[in-house]
């Protein structure tokens, strides 16, 4: 039997950098009810990080087993690192009604297209311009070794190419991130007026 999801994915795609993390936190600041997934990762957790709030923090065999149990939506490697989605993080909310923003990956995306009816999903990329913008803004919060920019840009190749899969794309060049926002912003509104009139 097939679940009735009542709610609304709405799958945040763009490269590092691009600014979607903060749009996302001022949706929040919007909407208290909104719900963000959290991913798992085996990278060490960094200073100020809390469990369960930026990211599931996972031994590498513990990620594997879950792997092996398919209880990843997606996954991938970067920078010598696993990060994926689990499917518990975005089907039971919308079984209940909840409208959920995640950040996942291309192949994410292909899965819940199998599961989820496209009315109740939809993609948003994050358009920040070329690499060398993302790279400059990468610079100016932080010192980063070749070694890093290199791991980033490698990840930029993959991450970019999820905008020919975008339903909605939200123009974020420039240093003012303050439009994105609020567009952003509009758009989840959009989705609860929708939900009260069903």
């Amino acid at each position: 039997m097939t679940a009735a999801y009542t709610g609304h994915a709405v799958i945040v795609m763009a490269p590092t950098g691009s600014g979607k993390g903060t749009v996302i936190k001022y949706a929040q600041t919007q909407f208290a009810e909104l719900r963000t997934t959290v991913s798992c990762t085996t990278r060490a957790m960094r200073p100020g990080e809390v469990e369960g709030k930026e990211y599931y923090f996972l031994s590498r065999d513990g990620f594997k087993e879950k792997i092996k149990a398919e209880e990843f939506l997606e996954w991938a490697e970067f920078g010598g690192n696993l990060y994926g989605t689990l499917k518990s993080e975005i089907l039971p909310p919308i079984t209940r009604g909840e409208i959920v923003i995640a950040e996942i990956e291309i192949q994410g995306v292909e899965q819940l297209r199998t599961i989820l009816p496209t009315e109740v999903m939809t993609t948003v990329y994050i358009e920040s311009g070329g690499w060398d913008e993302l790279r400059r803004r990468a610079l100016a919060r932080a010192s980063m070794s070749n070694e890093e920019l290199e791991q980033r840009y490698e990840r930029y190749l993959v991450e970019v190419q999820t905008k020919d899969w975008a339903d909605v794309v939200i123009d974020n060049t420039g240093d003012d991130f303050t439009p994105a926002c609020k567009r952003f912003a509009e758009f989840i509104e959009s989705l609860y007026g929708a939900q009260a009139k069903k």
